[in-house]
């Protein structure tokens, strides 16, 4: 699987972004998505994870009512939507492909995209 982040750039605090994930290579509607994100000098921590049917989504407390997580099979794609954003959300952001939706799931990492949130 073959995972390309996009949509990342600089906002104002209170803005959003939506981060896209466009996948191809194995099917991706058998893989468990997420999103992930790591800031300067931080490890990489887990943001939003989506089953492969949608039907299950998890998220970081610490961008639950905030961020929401989405997938579309048909464009191979799976969606980011970050809301009410705040100066501790700047991160690079990585998309990740797995076996269930989850932290520890994931296999197949794409390269990141950077969020910047001004104060």
């Amino acid at each position: 699987v073959q995972l390309q982040a996009s949509g990342g750039g600089l906002v104002q605090t209170g803005g959003s972004l939506r981060l896209s994930c466009a996948a191809s290579g194995r099917t991706f509607s058998r893989y468990s998505m997420g999103w992930f994100r790591q800031a300067p000098g931080r490890e990489r921590e887990f943001v939003a994870a989506i089953s492969w049917s949608g039907a299950t989504t998890n998220y970081a407390d610490s961008v639950k009512g905030r961020f929401t997580i989405s997938r579309e099979i048909a464009k191979n794609t799976v969606y980011l939507q970050m809301d009410s954003l705040k100066p501790e959300d700047t991160a690079v952001y990585y998309c990740a492909a797995g076996d269930y939706p989850g932290p520890g799931g994931m296999v197949y990492w794409g390269k990141g995209t950077q969020v910047t949130v001004s104060s």
